[in-house]
């Protein structure tokens, strides 16, 4: 489609025009570079490297160094920018007379632009000001920037900014990034926070492994595949929506711990805690239970904390979430009770029923006993739990692949871990009774009968897996971005991956109050 260009776009495209009319390729192909902002912040030394009138002649500190113009301020035959590169901004200092004849005047200050990207070679200073600067001896344009970066408008003492716009920043992430390096920051913490705790579990003699994405089965839990389509096996596919039932296949393969780090979908609604395309840790432990694996959460998380932030406290929104160990571990229905007065445990589907409808709930004919206590806990009960906590003892109807409690008749070895109000871990004592597991998938296929589209399928590739024997095992599943925007101190997980999944955007239409046609391009 054809893009109305504003009036800046084509003064930079004129700019770029005479550019290579004076022979100066716009996008050249590389420039070395010596050094980073941050580092010469950091590493110059005025004893060392400062002029003065008097003394010894400084040790030169020489630099080539690349980065986004963000600023210039011009003053006749010399001008001072802001240079920005991945570790921050710095400051250079051009002269007309250290730069090739013509350059300054014809180039510099007149086809350069806030938003290109420079290479510059020279020696650093400190300015009478007192600011560490670039003194360039060679500038050279590396890409012209064609569209304007955002910028801050004010009126009537109200700030209107793009980069503030919460959709123009995750539909147009790169744009995000040059301009809030707070944003940049919050990515490298996201990406500290997965290697360190991929070297939690490699220290630890855990494997890691991949497993398939497109399965012509899916399952592990309890939601809406998206479905796809092979054409040259002519055969339905799903993109996964859990790791599970794969690396339990590989425990009985003779494994004792494995682990993958990867990517999940669920075709379901979106929100600040939903996006259909997410980040998972699962972890399988051979000859563990959920008791054991209780322990190694909370010695992992809190490790992990410590290591991304420097705190085992970190601050998320108003509150301050410790992950200093032990956390609470309380009962599902212990909890419910406590909150809504009612105890749940033993009650028939009906009985559950009538109980969620006093609570103002709204029930239907397709949710089974384990859904309505879920919708009950997750109303009144998971939107109060801050601190970490362990949520223990599931109904056997909501967990069809954990193992019976050993103790407890119709629940489970399952738990939760809540964090800031919502699920952050899901563990089991992993279900290795193939008959008993048969058995609750037949559940799940009567369950999906009756009309609920996130029960499971019957899986007998898994069922004959199970048949060859899978020893005791502890399983583990961590919301990596939910995990990310606690970290990180984020509202929202969009605010935690880096281009979350949006509506189409609808065409920009023409701006102007003339009317006029401009000269169009292809977007």
């Amino acid at each position: 489609m054809k893009r109305v260009l504003t009036e800046q776009e084509l003064e930079r495209r004129r700019a770029r025009q005479q550019l290579e009319a004076m022979g100066i390729n716009p996008y050249p192909y590389r420039w070395e570079v010596t050094a980073h902002a941050a580092e010469i912040l950091q590493n110059f030394d005025d004893e060392r490297h400062q002029p003065r009138e008097d003394g010894p002649a400084p040790e030169p500190y020489e630099v080539s160094i690349a980065g986004r113009i963000m600023t210039r301020r011009i003053m006749g035959k010399a001008a001072f920018f802001d240079l920005q590169d991945e570790t921050g901004r710095i400051q250079v200092y051009v002269r007309r007379q250290d730069l090739p004849e013509g350059f300054y005047d014809q180039v510099f200050k007149k086809l350069l632009d806030i938003g290109d990207i420079v290479g510059v070679e020279g020696f650093v200073f400190r300015t009478r000001m007192g600011e560490i600067t670039v003194h360039a001896r060679r500038l050279e344009l590396l890409a012209k920037a064609l569209r304007p970066l955002p910028v801050v408008k004010e009126q009537d003492g109200k700030v209107y900014n793009e980069v503030t716009d919460k959709e123009f920043r995750y539909r147009q992430r790169y744009a995000d990034l040059i301009i809030n390096p707070e944003v940049r920051e919050v990515f490298r913490k996201r990406a500290r926070m997965i290697t360190t705790i991929r070297r939690f579990l490699d220290e630890r003699g855990y494997l890691e492994v991949e497993t398939p994405i497109l399965q012509p089965m899916y399952g592990g839990a309890s939601a809406r595949p998206f479905i796809t389509y092979h054409n040259a096996l002519d055969m339905q596919l799903y993109l996964r929506i859990a790791d599970e039932l794969y690396l339990k296949r590989l425990i009985v393969g003779g494994y004792e711990g494995v682990y993958e780090i990867g990517k999940d979908f669920r075709n379901e609604g979106l929100s600040r805690f939903h996006n259909p395309e997410f980040t998972m840790l699962e972890l399988y432990v051979a000859y563990k239970d959920y008791y054991w694996m209780m322990d190694f959460v909370e010695e992992l998380l809190e490790h992990v904390a410590t290591e991304v932030t420097g705190s085992p406290e970190v601050q998320w929104g108003e509150h301050t979430i410790s992950f200093r160990r032990p956390w609470p571990r309380i009962p599902m229905f212990e909890a419910i009770k406590e909150r809504t007065g009612y105890d749940l445990y033993g009650k028939s589907r009906d009985e559950l029923a009538e109980i969620a409808r006093k609570l103002g709930l709204e029930i239907d004919d397709t949710m089974g006993s384990g859904k309505i206590i879920d919708e009950i806990f997750g109303e009144f009960v998971e939107p109060h739990l801050i601190q970490p906590t362990f949520i223990i003892d599931y109904p056997i109807e909501l967990s069809p692949l954990a193992k019976r409690h050993r103790e407890k008749p119709g629940l489970v070895e399952r738990f939760e871990v809540i964090v800031g109000g919502k699920e952050l871990c899901n563990a089991f004592s992993e279900l290795n009774d193939p008959d008993d597991q048969r058995a609750r998938f037949e559940e799940q296929a009567r369950l999906r009968a009756a009309g609920d589209e996130e029960a499971m399928q019957i899986d007998e590739d898994f069922l004959r897996a199970l048949e060859y024997g899978m020893p005791p095992t502890a399983g583990l599943g961590i919301g990596i971005d939910r995990l990310a925007m606690i970290l990180t101190n984020q509202p929202s997980i969009r605010d935690v991956i880096l281009f979350p999944l949006l509506r189409p955007e609808q065409p920009a239409v023409p701006a102007g109050s003339d009317g006029a046609e401009k000269e169009t391009s292809e977007a």
